[in-house]
């Protein structure tokens, strides 16, 4: 959809692919603007039943794009650029990641080489994240004197304790795969993340959509609200869900033994 960002599809599974290799898909204000739209684009898609996230080359992607930073500064030297809500709740930059966690299809992030700065907070906002073993990491954003500012403060509080969100954050260290699945920022570490992404995806996509989407709302929406909130949420959410075509649809698949055939 542009010289930033490719969507192709098959079997009702979108793949996002950063193309800017040649600069292992460094984050520059065209990148961004192209990963936002691909994801709103998708997101309206009620016939796409699983996003897959990745990066083309020899990274997911560097993070910024330092020979962009100008352009970027001047841009959010405009006055007002951070606090604009122009995507919801989020700014331009926020809706880099906030548009994976907030659309309503499951995600799986493949990431391999290095997810650095902002392409961190970007895998970030998928629903899983499949990692390469030598994979490096780091919020980066302490290097350059800035704080992490694409949605990382709202996603990294849902994955990690406190403390490891502070030492990362305030060192800028890398880490590598295994010590980013065992803080919570990594489900799974495979020789093959794309394929392993794939894999989930399609098994997703074999699922009632409906009971999908629901699913994804119901997590997001009470990660952190109390008991209370939540119970009355899932009530809700399994009310909807009761009763309507694609769940008596699970219901008769399962109990005849065959392939289900939802309606998107």
């Amino acid at each position: 959809m542009s010289d930033r960002v490719s969507i192709t599809e098959e079997n009702q599974v979108a793949t996002v692919t950063l193309t800017r290799a040649d600069k292992r898909n460094a984050l520059d204000l065209d990148m961004i603007r192209a990963i936002v739209d691909a994801g709103e684009t998708l997101a309206a898609r009620k016939d796409i039943r699983a996003v897959v996230l990745t990066g083309d080359g020899p990274a997911f992607s560097a993070g910024l794009d330092l020979n962009a930073m100008p352009k970027i500064a001047q841009y959010a030297m405009q006055g007002g650029v951070f606090l604009e809500r122009t995507h919801g709740n989020s700014n331009l930059f926020q809706a880099a990641s906030m548009v994976w966690a907030e659309m309503p299809q499951p995600v799986i992030a493949a990431v391999h080489g290095y997810a650095f700065g902002g392409a961190f907070q970007i895998m970030l906002g998928a629903d899983m994240r499949i990692a390469a073993p030598d994979t490096r990491f780091s919020i980066m954003e302490g290097r350059w004197g800035i704080i992490p500012d694409m949605g990382g403060m709202v996603l990294m509080r849902r994955l990690a304790r406190g403390d490891v969100i502070r030492k990362l954050t305030y060192s800028a260290e890398q880490f590598e795969a295994p010590a980013a699945l065992d803080w919570g920022f990594v489900t799974e570490i495979s020789d093959t993340p794309l394929d392993r992404a794939h894999a989930i995806a399609a098994e997703i996509a074999s699922k009632s959509p409906d009971a999908i989407r629901a699913a994804k709302a119901l997590i997001r929406d009470t990660e952190l609200t109390g008991v209370r909130d939540t119970l009355i949420a899932e009530s809700k959410a399994q009310e909807k869900l009761m009763g309507t075509p694609n769940q008596m649809e699970a219901v008769m698949a399962g109990m005849q033994k065959r392939k289900a055939e939802f309606k998107d």
